[in-house]
């Protein structure tokens, strides 16, 4: 009884992932409007950063408790897809809609969930994917957009032209033959990870100086070091 309900706590963390997506994808259908004190397009951001935490809790949960699975590795990739590729489609389809007026256009958003779910079919299959990734990972996509929808929200919207640019550009990093560091640690060495270590304090620098807005501006550092220094990747 003991060793089922040990093994299953990492399949428990990864679906409190896929809730925190689900339940993502509903407040970005009501995103500008207000829940207490918050905005639902803040709550969407809340949720996915939860997601997010689950994420990285999920693998440390499983190598710690030695509770690897192939079913555990399946139920992580479908629930990315929901909390990193639709929920923050969902969030910028329905902040296009809201600040173009509802033009069709709007569904260029779903560039994000499609190309995010070709992202993690990729990832699945491939095994040099362990230390580097191929493409820009995507929860960092999904934090990018994070960081676009807060900077409409605060400053504007671009119009579609420059929405669907970003968009597609984004996409297809997310399955471009480029390399891109793993955020993940496996020590906690400076030399190691300093490029690591810089992009956290980056994040934390942007977000107090900038808001949430700065989460994008954390991303655009995450590529160019990723891209200016892939050969030693």
């Amino acid at each position: 009884m003991l060793k089922t309900i040990k093994s299953n706590i990492p399949n428990a963390i990864t679906c409190l992932n896929l809730l925190s997506g689900c339940v993502a994808c509903i407040f970005a259908f009501h995103s500008q409007e207000t829940f207490g004190t918050l905005k639902g397009y803040e709550l969407v951001y809340i949720l996915i950063g939860a997601a997010a935490v689950f994420d990285f809790c999920d693998g440390a949960a499983a190598r710690l408790l030695h509770a690897t699975s192939s079913i555990g590795k399946e139920l992580d990739s479908l629930s990315d897809l929901i909390s990193f590729g639709v929920a923050p489609a969902m969030l910028m389809y329905n902040t296009m809609y809201h600040f173009n007026g509802g033009e069709f256009t709007a569904f260029a958003a779903l560039m994000i969930a499609i190309f995010g779910a070709v992202r993690l079919a990729r990832f699945n299959v491939d095994d040099r994917q362990t230390d580097t990734f191929i493409g820009l990972p995507i929860p960092a996509n999904a934090i990018f957009w994070i960081g676009v929808c807060a900077l409409i929200n605060q400053y504007g919207y671009p119009g579609d032209i420059a929405a669907i640019a970003a968009l597609a550009f984004m996409s297809l990093f997310m399955v471009a033959p480029i390399k891109m560091y793993s955020l993940k640690f496996h020590n906690f060495g400076f030399r190691e990870n300093y490029k690591r270590y810089l992009i956290i304090f980056s994040a934390i620098a942007f977000v107090i100086f900038l808001g949430v807005s700065g989460l994008t501006w954390t991303i655009v550092i995450y590529i160019l070091l990723s891209v200016f220094s892939r050969k030693n990747i």
